[in-house]
């Protein structure tokens, strides 16, 4: 999203024919590998580990709450674990507030503030999921796992899975007029019912 934000902001011209279909497959592809390698490298070598407890303190199976549950010390596996989640977190992070830095300095270069309003609404929902994801997903590996924030970890976890991807449709509707005027058609109806029940 950020690259095609890129180029239908800073190169215009350029976006169609750079754009294309072997691009999008490229950039899709790239996402799946980079997300499978990650997750089967980490399942491959929890699943040559022991439990020696089968209770999680978690909404879900997420991986470090998994690995709080093998026997024996687990410091060296958790210590591989980050250095793989910086691995293929970090790269795709930088890339796309790469492309929005640039994207920022073309929107304050505009001359008409029609452009730089229209500008800034194509990419500021993606910006916010993006800022919202990475932000939980990095404080979850920034913030030590101890009792004291066991609490924040699983409210962070529940903001990154569950929260971005239902903020998406949202975020990406509410740009359309007819699903502006119905929310707000709605909004009304409902405000206006209420005010009746209490009069």
């Amino acid at each position: 999203m950020s690259y095609d934000r890129y180029l239908a902001i800073c190169k215009p011209l350029h976006y169609v024919t750079m754009m294309n279909g072997r691009t999008c497959f490229k950039l899709i592809a790239f996402s799946w590998v980079n997300g499978f390698m990650a997750t089967a490298v980490t399942q491959f070598i929890m699943s040559q580990s022991a439990l020696c407890d089968n209770k999680i303190d978690h909404f879900f199976c997420d991986t470090f709450p998994i690995i709080d549950l093998f026997c024996g010390d687990t410091h060296a596996f958790k210590l591989f674990l980050y250095t793989l989640s910086s691995i293929f977190t970090f790269p795709p992070s930088i890339l796309t507030l790469t492309s929005y830095a640039f994207i920022i300095l073309t929107i304050v270069r505009m001359p008409s503030s029609r452009g730089k309003q229209k500008a800034f609404s194509t990419c500021s929902s993606h910006l916010l999921v993006v800022t919202i994801f990475y932000g939980t997903l990095m404080s979850i590996y920034a913030i030590p796992n101890t009792i004291k924030v066991s609490g924040l970890h699983k409210m962070l976890s529940v903001i990154y899975t569950i929260l971005t991807p239902m903020l998406n449709p949202v975020i990406y509707t509410l740009r359309n007029k007819e699903v502006k005027n119905a929310f707000q058609r709605f909004i009304s109806v409902f405000f206006l019912r209420i005010y009746r029940k209490i009069i």
